[in-house]
């Protein structure tokens, strides 16, 4: 586990000129990068987009400046000490793990699409001499326009479906529904950022489905990136391994996790903080959990106290990272066999669920969501206790949405299918989607 890094600090002048650069940079690139990706008014006859007036570049140009200073601002009042600028606090740039392969994952995601996008929708014309590809690069920038679109989208989603869960919490203090201080569901951020594409996609007369087939192997992508985020934070840990298990790990605690540079944090995992409030005991030989004292079983709680970690745990995140690596290689194969639009986006849904549903059977972090927490939420008591947190029928919420996304892929799967044959069977041999 490396949860962070290294921490940045910015006490000395030339830190602080070197971060102000930065800063004036960024702005500078948000900025530019607004005026190049102006587009003229579309001529729905031709399909010709008129040249851009520089008024609009201008405009375009100044909004993005505009964003890109506000965000800058934000980070310099983070980062920076009191006195060297306005409402500073002094906390300095923590580089945590999770984030960066979160946010490398996205990256990669996206510039994986571009490229598939580009070669998805690619059409020659032979321009001055030489075959030009007058389509495939406009698709690709819509593209890159649309991450915006797919991550706030996203983020709006995982957070909401995080409240849904945990909404007892919540309802003592409303205030905290916009927090920045975590709680993101994958879930919610794939229904969230699906949405977001959805209307992109309508707004921009682009096929949704054609689209889903080009991104959805990458969302698989992504994932495998953010799962070792992750694992590196101590989060979405599994459930306790027998002492013998190969594949057990353990998360540290307080004071024993170390950055890049071998200094030590006090930082404690999630798997660490969550096992030191477990009353439940534990067989460490068998992983055998009870809620109740039993031979040869210790309290949870007092076991994480005294060894300063966790005990073995499944590393579920390391499970569905290489899954989703999977997924992503079989998806790009199964591309070339597509049968219509929607084929690629259905074996997703299909796939994707029967893997996460399978890694939850070894999930341990009862704090996403069951069944016996949603009864007791109810205050319906006697039916929790029918339903054991170790029992494979207290499916958590996850599973749930696995159920209905492998449905919805499933009738994805055979209606468009049989829509294909009855067209290929009335008119003839169709084009190959491919």
């Amino acid at each position: 586990m490396l949860p962070v890094l290294v921490h940045l600090t910015f006490t000395s002048l030339g830190s602080q000129l070197l971060l102000y650069a930065l800063a004036a940079l960024t702005v500078g690139y948000v900025t530019v990068n607004g005026w190049r990706s102006a587009e003229g008014v579309l001529d729905a006859a031709t399909g010709v987009r008129a040249p851009v007036p520089a008024r609009d570049r201008l405009l375009r140009a100044a909004g993005y400046g505009v964003l890109g200073a506000a965000l800058a601002g934000f980070g310099l009042q983070y980062a920076l000490p009191p006195g060297a600028f306005p409402g500073a606090k002094g906390e300095g740039i923590p580089l945590h793990t999770y984030g960066l392969l979160l946010a490398l994952g996205f990256i990669t995601a996206v510039a994986v699409a571009g490229r598939l996008a580009q070669d998805e929708w690619r059409r020659l014309e032979w321009k001055d001499g030489a075959w030009v590809d007058v389509e495939g690069p406009r698709k690709r920038e819509q593209l890159t326009d649309m991450t915006v679109w797919v991550l706030l989208g996203g983020i709006g989603g995982s957070r909401l479906l995080f409240v849904l869960v945990n909404w007892r919490d919540y309802a003592q203090d409303w205030s905290q529904v916009l927090s920045l201080g975590g709680g993101l569901v994958f879930y919610g951020g794939l229904m969230g950022a699906a949405v977001a594409a959805f209307v992109f996609a309508r707004m921009h007369r682009i096929d949704f489905w054609r689209l889903a087939d080009v991104c959805i192997p990458t969302v698989s992508l992504g994932q495998c990136l953010g799962r070792l985020g992750c694992f590196s934070a101590g989060c979405c840990w599994g459930d306790v391994a027998p002492a013998h298990a190969a594949t057990a790990v353990h998360f540290p605690g307080g004071g024993l996790a170390q950055d890049l540079l071998g200094r030590l944090g006090n930082t404690s995992s999630l798997a660490y903080s969550s096992q030191l409030q477990d009353s439940r005991f534990v067989v460490e030989a068998t992983g055998e959990i009870f809620h109740h004292a039993a031979p040869g079983a210790v309290r949870i709680s007092d076991w994480a106290a005294q060894m300063g970690h966790t005990l073995g745990v499944y590393p579920t995140q390391l499970f569905e990272s290489a899954g989703q690596l999977l997924l992503f290689v079989g998806l790009l194969y199964a591309r070339r066999f597509r049968r219509f639009h929607g084929h690629v986006l259905a074996l997703w849904l299909m796939a994707y669920a029967v893997l996460r549903s399978t890694v939850e059977l070894f999930r341990g972090d009862v704090e996403r969501g069951t069944l016996h927490g949603l009864l007791q939420s109810l205050g319906a008591e006697d039916l929790a206790a029918a339903v054991p947190l170790e029992a494979w029928y207290n499916v958590s919420t996850s599973q749930f949405i696995s159920l209905c996304m492998f449905a919805f892929g499933a009738v994805l799967l055979a209606q468009k299918g049989r829509r294909r044959e009855s067209e290929a069977a009335g008119l003839g041999p169709t084009p190959s989607a491919a």
